[in-house]
């Protein structure tokens, strides 16, 4: 696989920049309506504004989204894939503070997301000239999106429907970049999620029963991206 150190570079200053905007992203996203059969003993959710005011999340988003940022240009350098990609770095940084944070997944903004990303995949692939992207893009929405619907639905205590959402938006990423980016993306984050859950709950952390998914997902999708191709060579 070709490493493009010159967009890995223009990407991450473009992630450094970008990703100081992730707190207002946070305060933006409107709190979710009460639930009437709540526990009233449970500990009520963090506010999301309250979240984008902690100290030091601007400088810690800021280089996380750098790093998303820098290792996808790396990947797929001047590609047309960049543009939902780099949509997705500091959305996906959000995702992943808010998650960790209420262990929610917000509609609010996983819903315009999937506006944008269909969008954005479908201008690179007209800019680009391949159609069978799209193509792809739109079978990994099926294929991702319908995978974690149906462990949600089978077992719906087990997994978040923010989860099943997010996936969605995931598969048309990574189906747009190719199957073994999708099967590797996909992969990834069960992998991580089960090792990284299983640690974080041993060291008390994290509740076992209640772990957040999203994270896990997010990076799961990056090293799809990264490890793809090479898997796909060596398939092959």
């Amino acid at each position: 696989m070709t490493w493009h150190l010159d967009a890995a570079i223009a990407c991450a200053l473009y992630g450094l920049l970008v990703g100081r905007l992730v707190p207002t992203l946070i305060a933006w996203v409107p709190e979710p309506e009460a639930d009437p059969d709540a526990d009233p003993a449970e500990e009520p959710k963090e506010l999301y504004a309250d979240i984008a005011r902690q100290r030091g999340l601007r400088t810690r988003a800021s280089l996380a989204t750098a790093v998303v940022a820098g290792l996808l240009g790396a990947a797929v350098g001047w590609s047309t894939a960049l543009m939902f990609l780099l949509y997705l770095a500091p959305v996906g940084v959000a995702l992943a503070v808010i998650d960790w944070r209420t262990r929610l997944l917000p509609t609010k903004l996983i819903a315009p997301s999937y506006a944008v990303v269909v969008a954005l995949v479908l201008v690179a692939g007209l800019a680009a000239g391949d159609l069978h992207a799209v193509v792809t893009a739109g079978w990994g929405w099926l294929i991702a999106g319908g995978s974690f619907f149906v462990l949600w639905f089978v077992y719906p205590r087990g997994m978040g429907y923010g989860d099943v959402r997010l996936s969605g938006v995931l598969g048309l990423a990574l189906g747009y970049l190719g199957w073994s980016e999708l099967a590797v993306g996909v992969y990834a984050g069960f992998l991580l999620g089960a090792v990284g859950g299983l640690l974080l709950s041993l060291l008390r952390i994290v509740d076992r029963k209640a772990y957040p998914f999203g994270p896990f997902m997010l990076v799961g999708a990056v090293v799809g991206v990264l490890l793809g191709p090479g898997v796909a060579a060596w398939y092959a």
